[in-house]
């Protein structure tokens, strides 16, 4: 087993072909950013963001849906705080707030609760955007409203799967050698989740932790994968990732959601790559169908590309100066797990 001195010395040393690896975890873009990783890289190892921070690829139709039933009478959105300056097609949440609509930030899906229970006569519409990682979360605020008898409360659903999109991605011919996996994903899907993916294309995966040191043993683990062209699922976050995952947690997707086609921002549709809600909870659901439109709020914004590995975001002409974190134009610059936003945040 090497020291992580080792790895370290290996991957600024590293002179063998040139290697890009992508990670698909709006998280992992953060903690990249934020320890420095590419500065300790060698410039044949390329890191690039793919698709992994939600709130990042979910469609200006979804933000049009939400400011319209914040417009509605006895109607209230709640929704984590980074959703709220993301544009639609007209303007954000955040503008629509200013303007009179209701919007309550929230820092836990399940604060819905306390706030439909003391206000009877609101509906409380949830904004219930994520991955794999917070739809858990999701099923226990339907579960506790139905065990008290909560009917103020709805959701609507931006929920995306990470599979499908690696497949759509990889046939579309993005240049990947390797990928991150997300470890927060994996917690509850399990790291088997990305077998199938791995042996189409024939490329190495390595489920990740966020730490600085669980970082570069992936990263050091992807790129030996890769050198030596071995192919499958490497789980170096074993503390908290099995292969199977939470079973508890998929038992409870399964009972509540079913998968959708998904329109991804910038990106368009990826087949069966959303959750929706079954017919049996429809009840639930705060018309969440439908929503597949997706439109530029800056015609010049280049997210879909950074989004799918294509452009580092420097590249993007609005990138600091028309779009930055005061004034995103589009949603790559809005979330702090955003690759725009973590580029302006550490830019030399």
């Amino acid at each position: 087993m090497k020291t992580i001195e080792e790895m370290k010395r290996y991957l600024r040393e590293y002179d063998g072909k040139c290697i890009t690896l992508m990670e698909v975890c709006g998280s992992h873009t953060a903690a990249i950013a934020k320890f420095g990783i590419k500065g300790l890289l060698s410039d044949r190892i390329r890191l690039v963001s793919g698709p992994g921070c939600p709130v990042c690829v979910t469609p200006s139709s979804y933000i049009d849906r939400l400011i319209e039933l914040a417009k509605k009478k006895d109607t209230c959105v709640v929704t984590f705080g980074d959703l709220l300056r993301v544009p639609g097609s007209r303007e954000s949440l955040s503008v629509a707030k200013g303007s009179g609509a209701a919007v309550k930030m929230v820092y836990s899906p399940m604060d819905t609760i306390k706030l439909a229970r003391d206000n009877p006569s609101v509906t409380y519409v949830f904004a219930a955007v994520g991955f794999e990682t917070t739809a858990p979360v999701y099923t226990l605020l339907m579960e506790q409203a139905e065990k008290q008898e909560i009917r103020n409360i709805r959701l609507l659903t931006s929920i995306k799967t990470m599979p499908p999109v690696i497949d759509w991605l990889l046939r579309g011919g993005a240049a990947i050698d390797g990928f991150l996996a997300p470890g927060h994903v994996c917690a509850v899907t399990g790291s088997d989740i990305f077998l199938p993916p791995a042996r189409t294309y024939g490329i190495p995966f390595c489920v990740a932790g966020f730490e600085a040191k669980e970082l570069l043993i992936a990263i050091y683990g992807l790129v030996r994968m890769a050198e030596s062209g071995k192919v499958g699922v490497k789980n170096c976050y074993p503390a908290v990732v099995t292969a199977d995952g939470n079973r508890t947690a998929k038992e409870k997707l399964s009972q509540y959601f079913e998968k959708q086609d998904a329109v991804w921002r910038g990106m368009g549709k990826v087949e069966g790559s959303a959750l929706v809600l079954k017919k049996k909870y429809a009840y639930f659901d705060a018309g969440s169908a439908g929503l597949m439109a997706d439109h530029k709020l800056n015609p010049r914004c280049c997210c879909d590309a950074v989004l799918a590995g294509k452009m580092d975001c420097a590249a993007c002409p609005l990138f600091g100066g028309e779009c930055t974190p005061k004034t995103p134009q589009g949603a790559c610059m809005v979330s702090y797990e955003g690759s725009c936003y973590q580029r302006y945040l550490n830019r030399d």
